[in-house]
Formats: structure tokens, sequence, C-alpha cells
């Protein structure tokens, strides 16, 4: 994939907004747990930056998703993990099916306002007892005239306690576990519906993470995404720009880490000379900086192939898999090469040791990806349910 001219300026301004907008107040939400999405989504909105893969008709721009996958990159500029992802959530994850197989009400309804930056969205998959396991959901709607009445619990879910609405994966029958559920849009603010606790987590602290109850949550049956039934499917796709993006997003922080370790260790003075003097030190981050360059090769080697509408669920997932592994090496690694400096919280280092934790858990743990990939390669005995 080569970034032409229109490319590198939405990272240039992408890289402009979070240098004025969101770097400066990285420390202060970090410490509250917590940014202002809709301020943020709004400015974002107003960019134009929200939409670029989306349809026109809705307020997007109308570009293929390489242009996503840009904007994506640059979203590794900000100096943290959680406002990323909560711009992710809102522009890969939970409007990728809406776009795609919302109806014209839906779309103008709930989509141009999420392109707008004037809505807060999240995606409402992950359950207390089902988080990789996405056949296993236990939520449900219950048939009511034209509506759903939908009881259940969303745990784990980003953006949640700040959301206007969510996308909302819950069981529609009783038939088989990936034929029977939809994607259903259900606005935050119906009856019903709790926000029973913001989760504290070891990293990502700017975003906040909710669980949610609904119990005989009233919602128009038009609200369904798609086809009754077909909801697993529309996730599953859902799912491959959900790991486009985790890859993307991750590359820039991993090159900071090493570039801020490498500048480090050629400061940092022992055994009369400096660490950067030792070639255990050199070639440890030469090799981590190969690793991430692999990764953004088969990262831009999925999103062509996406873009050209082929299946890129084998290659989304082996970049999911190795952004999530990788990441923890480089963080680790230049954690320990920082010593009792990379121990301590304020350090970037730390904080991409945190935050990057996620990566190998979220949106498909990965041993989820390696069972996706043992059945794309014909040798699992079973398919994954997953």
């Amino acid at each position: 994939m080569h970034y032409t001219h229109e490319h590198l300026e939405i990272q240039k301004t992408m890289r402009r907004f979070i240098d004025t907008e969101i770097n400066p107040h990285v420390d202060e939400w970090e410490e509250a747990e917590m940014f202002p999405a809709h301020e943020v989504f709004r400015k974002l909105g107003a960019l134009g930056l929200l939409g670029l893969n989306k349809p026109e008709a809705y307020g997007g721009a109308g570009l293929d998703y390489s242009y996503a996958m840009a904007f994506t990159e640059a979203l590794g500029h900000v100096s943290c993990g959680g406002v990323p992802m909560a711009i992710g959530v809102q522009t890969d994850m939970c409007t990728p099916a809406l776009a795609r197989f919302g109806s014209d009400e839906l779309r103008r309804e709930f989509l141009a306002p999420a392109i707008a930056g004037e809505t807060v969205g999240c995606i409402g998959v992950s359950e207390p007892g089902a988080g990789s396991d996405v056949a296993g959901l236990k939520s449900y709607a219950h048939k009511d005239g034209d509506d759903y009445l939908i009881s259940g619990q969303k745990m784990w879910i980003t953006n949640s306690l700040q959301a206007d609405w969510m996308c909302m994966l819950v069981n529609t029958s009783d038939g088989p576990a990936h034929r029977n559920k939809s994607l259903v849009m259900v606005p935050m603010d119906s009856p019903g519906i709790e926000k029973a606790k913001k989760i504290r987590k070891i990293g990502m602290h700017s975003s906040d993470t909710g669980l949610i109850y609904f119990d005989n949550v009233r919602v128009p049956q038009r609200n369904r995404i798609g086809e009754e039934g077909q909801g697993f499917v529309y996730q599953m796709q859902q799912f491959q720009e959900e790991r486009l993006w985790c890859a993307a997003s991750s590359l820039a922080p991993m090159e900071q880490c090493i570039a801020d370790t490498i500048e480090w260790a050629q400061q940092r003075q022992l055994f009369g000379g400096t660490l950067a003097d030792q070639q255990w030190v050199q070639f440890k981050l030469a090799e981590l900086k190969t690793e991430v360059e692999a990764l953004r090769a088969l990262t831009y080697r999925a999103c062509d192939l996406h873009v050209q509408g082929e299946d890129v669920t084998e290659l989304a997932s082996m970049a999911k898999l190795k952004t999530g592994r990788l990441t923890r090496e480089v963080s680790d690694t230049c954690l320990q090469f920082w010593g009792g400096m990379g121990f301590t919280w304020e350090n970037r280092v730390s904080r991409l040791f945190r935050d990057g934790r996620l990566g190998s858990i979220g949106g498909g743990a990965d041993e989820v990806m390696l069972g996706i990939l043992a059945k794309t390669m014909g040798i699992a005995k079973r398919p994954p349910r997953g």
C-alpha cells in the first residue's frame, strides 16, 4: 500500500489536532480515568475525520478503507492508548455494520450524527460470561408487537458511560448460536438501562469502560441492522476492520517506544560507557524495529486486499495476533532497558506497557486468533466459536 498526497494530508491534519487538542490534556484525562468524548468527537467531526470511508449521503467522505487506515495510523501519535481506542470504537467498531447493512432510516438517525461527531457510540458484544466466545452471549430480545424487549448484561464496553447509543449484539431467537443473533441499535437513554459500574483497568485509563444492565428495554424492531439472525455474521465482518484498526494504531506507539529507549540508552551512563554501547541492547532494539516494520507490511497488505473487496479474515487475524504479542514484547523489553525509570508511573514506556496489554485480549484474544487461523489453514478439527 502506498500513501498518496491525500493520505499524508489526512495524517498531517490529525497530528496537528492531536498536538493541540489531545496530547496537552492526556495526563489530566488519564488521572480522571475519562476524557470528554463529546467535545473531542465534535471537533473531529467538524474536520471530517470520523467518516472517511463512510457514505457521502450520511456525511462521510466516501473514500476507500486505505484513508481510514492512514487516519488510524496517525492516531498512534496520541501519547496514551485510551483516547485512540475510544475514537476507534466510533469509526471502526460500532459503525461499519450500520453503514454497510443499516436501513436508510437507521443510518440517518444514528450514522450521520456519529460521523458529524454529534453523538458517541459504543459496541455491545462482550458479556460477563461471553468475551471472546461471541456465540455464547446470553442477552435476549423478545418480540412484543413491533418492538423488542431486551434484557441482559454487557461488560467491558468502551465509551458506554458516555455513549448516546449502543450497537448491540443480542439473541433474537432460540435457533443455532451462529444464526440466532441480531445487531440492534439501542439508545442509551432508554428506560430499563442501568450504567451499573465504571470498570477500573490496569491501563487505557482515559477510556471509560462500563458494565451495563438491560431490564426489558423497549426498542423498535426497525432498529435492527439488516436481517434478523444475521448479527453474528455482520459482527464477524465488523471484527475484521476492528482488527486492522488494532494493528494500524499500534505502529506509531511501538516506534516511539523504541525511539525513546534509544535516546535514553545513549544518555544512560554505566560500566564506563553508555547503555547504548552494549551490543545486546543494540541488537535487540534493531530486532524490535524490524518486527514493527514486518507488522506494518502485513497490515498494509491486508488493507490493500480489503479495499479490493477480498476476504481478509486470515490476514487481519494474523495482524491482530502479531500486534498484541509484539506490543507486549516491545514495551516489556524497552521498560527493562529503562531500569528503575521504566518502573515509574509517568514514563511513556510504562504507559505503553499498561495500555498495550489489552491488545492480546480485546477484539478477540490471541487464542481466538490462533483458532481462526487454524480454521482458515484447514487444520482445525472443528470450527472455533469466535
